[in-house]
């Protein structure tokens, strides 16, 4: 569910190649997903309210696998009325985990670092510092971005006045470049086993900073892996998950950014690593357990590779492109002509 994009993609492709009859859902018939030869599109009349479960009801059985925070909460608070096998926990456990503020209240709580925070505005962090919500879902479908990055003290209180529905907090912005930026993915499973465990770390995202990945990179990471699961089962999580971490040079530390409880945009660079994090969760859920798994393929790159209002970020194979498959090609050709459209 919600296919628009690579994280959806690498989700269809998986799962088709795995000869897994896979309903490709979305509510833009422009979506990338659509492309695949692997899917079956099913077009959503919306992506939220009552007509969007009457509709996700209308498929039938199988196992569900959002993509985005939007269609993870719309699932998880209507799954006792829909027919899906859901591996992830219920609206009980993911709402709490959705919630950025607590977050980072039990990684203190289980001993993980953190960026400072404050609940409401102060220059005792410096500038630039952050404006993040509690609430990050509604926070985006508002606003269109992650948080907001203050660098003055107008600015913040500015910025902290809009959020305030959103139950805001300030956070210190951690200095560092991109390929500072740490990712844990994982399954684990309902009574807490690791079946699939990858980390790696972005080297460039968009835009700079604040963004989405447009380059990552595998490398094993044994201490993040640790403290990632134990934060995962401290939340009493299970599923597929991002565990996002930065480096502070500062002081040496990794520190927590956030948790997000579903697929991320470059997951497919887990698969090509040996944890194909989608296949282990539908297996799992079908009761056909595999045995856990961590990554091989250390320096392996992701990227994607050409981007509208960009300039190309090509990689040195071998390497794992977003868009391209030799079995699965058309949405590269969509993708590509769309970037090169006037």
């Amino acid at each position: 569910v919600g296919v628009g994009w690579v994280a959806g993609l690498a989700a269809i492709r998986s799962l088709g190649r795995a000869g897994v009859r896979v309903l490709a859902v979305d509510d833009r018939r422009s979506a990338l997903g659509f492309r695949s030869r692997f899917a079956e599109m099913r077009l959503a009349p919306a992506r939220s309210g009552a007509a969007y479960v009457e509709f996700l009801r209308s498929l039938g059985g199988g196992v569900v696998f959002p993509t985005h925070d939007d269609d993870l909460e719309a699932i998880a608070r209507a799954r006792d009325e829909l027919p899906f096998a859901c591996p992830f926990p219920g609206w009980d456990v993911l709402g709490a985990i959705q919630d950025k503020r607590r977050q980072l209240v039990v990684a203190d709580e289980v001993g993980l670092a953190a960026p400072l925070t404050a609940d409401e505005p102060t220059d005792a962090f410096g500038f630039p510092v952050l404006v993040k919500p509690s609430d990050p879902t509604a926070f985006r479908r508002r606003f269109g971005v992650k948080a907001f990055r203050c660098s003055t003290m107008p600015e913040l209180e500015r910025r902290f006045d809009d959020a305030r529905a959103f139950r805001p907090f300030v956070q210190e912005w951690i200095p560092g470049s991109d390929d500072t930026l740490w990712t844990v993915g994982s399954y684990l499973t309902p009574d807490g086993e690791e079946l699939g465990l990858f980390t790696g770390r972005k080297l460039q995202q968009t835009p700079r900073e604040i963004g989405t990945a447009r380059v990552a990179e595998a490398r094993w990471a044994p201490g993040l892996a640790t403290d990632a699961v134990k934060l995962l089962r401290a939340l009493h999580f299970h599923g597929i998950s991002q565990v996002e971490f930065k480096h502070d040079a500062r002081d040496g530390r990794d520190k927590l950014i956030e948790v997000n409880p579903r697929l991320w945009e470059w997951h497919g660079l887990a698969a090509a690593c040996g944890v194909d994090l989608a296949r282990i969760a539908y297996f799992d859920t079908i009761g056909e357990r595999a045995s856990p798994v961590r990554m091989n393929g250390d320096g392996r790159r992701w990227a994607i590779t050409v981007a509208r209002g960009a300039r190309p970020a090509p990689q040195r194979p071998p390497y794992v492109d977003a868009m391209w498959a030799r079995d699965d090609p058309k949405p590269a050709f969509v993708h590509w002509a769309r970037v090169v459209k006037p």
